[in-house]
């Protein structure tokens, strides 16, 4: 496993939070417990299997949703 920060541009209203959440706890490799995003600071973080899903793709699923991301960083766990 493997967990990641991603900063995302500011996110503009709280449901956003639910929206991205959902999407993400969605996505297979994902720890459904870990994924979290914090309106304050507009970061997501989670922890994810890599053998079944990078974070390219992570970003990408919260890209096609309408948001942007700024930067990520990856760290074993």
């Amino acid at each position: 496993m493997k967990a990641a920060t991603i900063q995302l541009e500011t996110l503009t209203c709280p449901s956003c939070i639910q929206k991205i959440e959902g999407a993400l706890k969605g996505l297979e490799g994902i720890d459904k417990d870990s994924a979290k995003v914090s309106f304050n600071s507009s970061k997501v973080k989670l922890n994810f299997d890599e053998k079944k899903l990078s974070i390219d793709q992570i970003e990408s699923a919260i890209t096609k949703m309408g948001y942007e991301v700024q930067k990520s960083t990856v760290k074993a766990l």
